[in-house]
């Protein structure tokens, strides 16, 4: 068993799964919630005894993964030509071979795929995690994203999605697990950021010692509401609402025409100076603890809505779509007493209702934003937690263990 410093999953030593072997399919490890997840899971599979392995192309979180207790097994899993898909049922049967493995968890379609045809072939339990808003516009479609409903336990990341998978896949209904995805509420913790960390982020942004930031974390595509957030950025301005900066957090991933289109709207309604792409950023707790308001203004449904969660874990007034598994992370009117409020829901796409609850965020006195952010870290204590995801799904392993038996 790893030995290590104390961490909020141990005392699971002599769990279960103390001994097995976990591997986790995904594409790549690199910035998202799916990768993040599945580092998190390897570290509270290690901490539990459990081998936890993770096979995956790379990228940027593999040496936190490998830190963590994890096992990196380089594997080609963003392929989606369905001829190499096939040649990955036999490097996962292999695999599995190989490492001893007990059961298979695949966390993106097109390696599940793989996942599946290696871990029934080898009779082993198979769990998907189903983690995103899946179009089905056709039968092919459909057909192929419900693999992600075939695993032996359908773990959801949101009532959002299990209602979702219930109607494209009635078939699985009764395999459904909610589990919400977790926050590390050590590292999204306030006391947890060096102010040194805030003001690297506001120099490399940019930012003035006087300016407010309106942040929007994710990366560049046009569902993600950038363009939605400049439009109310434009009405705040023509309000002289003063001294606010917009920072668009996020990687653009190729699609270099966004960017334009992004950097043209702000040029059009004369914001040079107060909008401005910050790229990347790897230090998403000062980025929230940094930011006046964090907005999450989605056109299209979110599965989960990480940055709404982790923000308020940070204390910071959020301001979300109201459509998709959002809403579920932030307590608003009408369905919570104004007196439970983390943060205001607004309708997707509306610009103005978005600037009208950024403008209410801003106007918060001192004592009504402690008293928010106090609410906002309660809120996410009780219901996402990175322990409790971690215990969750490690439940449902050691559920299947025991009925394989």
């Amino acid at each position: 068993m790893r030995q290590g410093p104390t961490t909020a999953f141990e005392g699971r030593s002599l769990s279960p799964l103390a001994g097995r072997t976990i591997l986790q399919v995904v594409p790549e490890l690199e910035a998202g919630g799916v990768e993040r997840t599945a580092v998190d899971i390897a570290e509270g599979l290690a901490n539990s005894g459990a081998r936890a392995l993770v096979a995956t192309e790379g990228g940027r979180l593999v040496a936190e993964l490998q830190a963590k207790g994890g096992i990196w097994i380089p594997f080609p899993a963003r392929t989606k030509n369905p001829v190499a898909m096939l040649a990955n049922v036999k490097r996962l049967r292999a695999i599995c071979l190989d490492e001893g493995v007990d059961i298979v968890h695949a966390r993106s379609r097109a390696p599940a795929w793989s996942a599946l045809l290696a871990s029934r072939a080898l009779g082993l339990p198979f769990v998907t995690t189903y983690a995103g808003s899946y179009s089905g516009r056709s039968s092919v479609k459909v057909l192929y994203n419900s693999v992600m409903a075939r695993g032996d336990v359908v773990i959801a990341n949101s009532n959002y999605t299990a209602d979702l998978i219930g109607r494209m896949h009635p078939f699985a209904r009764d395999r459904i697990r909610v589990i919400h995805r977790g926050t590390d509420l050590r590292a999204f913790a306030p006391y947890s950021v060096e102010p040194e960390r805030i003001q690297a982020l506001r120099k490399a942004w940019g930012v003035e010692p006087h300016q407010r930031i309106v942040l929007l974390a994710a990366r560049l595509t046009g569902w993600k509401g950038q363009k939605v957030l400049i439009e109310a950025a434009k009405l705040l301005k023509d309000r002289g609402v003063p001294d606010i900066a917009v920072v668009l957090a996020g990687d653009p991933q190729g699609r270099d025409g966004y960017v334009k289109e992004l950097d043209a709207l702000s040029e059009k309604h004369g914001l040079r100076g107060v909008v401005r792409r910050a790229g990347h950023c790897a230090d998403m707790p000062a980025a929230f603890l940094a930011a006046s308001v964090v907005t999450v203004p989605s056109t299209e449904p979110e599965a989960f809505g990480r940055s709404a969660v982790e923000a308020q874990a940070m204390g910071a007034p959020v301001v979300v779509s109201d459509l998709g598994a959002v809403p579920e992370t932030v307590l608003a009117p009408p369905q919570a007493p104004a007196s439970a409020r983390t943060g205001w829901r607004v309708p997707a796409g509306d610009a103005p209702a978005l600037a009208d609850a950024v403008q209410a965020a801003l106007s918060l006195g001192a004592s009504a934003r402690d008293a928010l952010a106090a609410r906002a870290r309660a809120h996410v204590e009780a219901h996402f937690s990175l322990s409790r995801m971690v215990g969750e799904t490690l439940d449902v392993y050691a559920a299947l263990l025991s009925k394989d038996r």
